[in-house]
């Protein structure tokens, strides 16, 4: 089975990367988190995508906030699929990050979720590695239907506690 990496830019962003890691656990993804800072170790980001993909690795999350130079340094230096967080933080509240992540050059692409979106980061690269691995497909399936449950669980709740009775 491929396995997720979560870079996150600083120690700061753990908080942030916790509901991916507990995604891609509630899915039976293996993933590694390491913090690589795009500007103040640039070299051991690059090394890691570099070598991603032969350590078994089927997508790449990066969590970074304000300029958020993080995920385009590491799509730079991998062909795979690079999924960036943009972080809630700084003068901007997280727009800046948002928009440094979303604007890549053309040719080096990343996908990118909402300020703060690490639960569909996870989601979005259980989808990627689920194209070839059957199993992950199936949980995913099973994780919709859950939600599907949840949501219309809710709706009767709803429907009974706000029924309108004609007089």
């Amino acid at each position: 089975m491929k396995k997720v990496g979560i870079i996150l830019g600083s120690a700061s962003d753990i908080a942030a990367a916790e509901k991916a890691a507990a995604q891609l656990g509630e899915l039976g993804i293996p993933f590694e988190t390491h913090i690589y800072s795009a500007h103040r170790t640039p070299d051991e980001a690059r090394e890691f995508a570099l070598t991603a993909r032969e350590k078994g690795f089927g997508a790449i999350i990066c969590a970074a906030g304000m300029a958020a130079h993080l995920a385009g340094a590491v799509a730079a230096n991998t062909t795979l699929p690079v999924i960036g967080i943009p972080l809630k933080g700084g003068m901007m509240d997280g727009l800046d990050a948002l928009l440094s992540t979303v604007q890549m050059p053309s040719g080096i692409p990343v996908a990118t979720v909402a300020i703060n979106g690490a639960a569909n980061a996870a989601l979005l690269a259980a989808e990627i590695i689920a194209v070839t691995d059957a199993a992950i497909a199936e949980r995913l399936a099973a994780l919709r239907e859950k939600q599907r449950e949840k949501v219309l669980a809710a709706s009767r709740e709803a429907e009974e506690k706000l029924r309108g009775e004609a007089d």
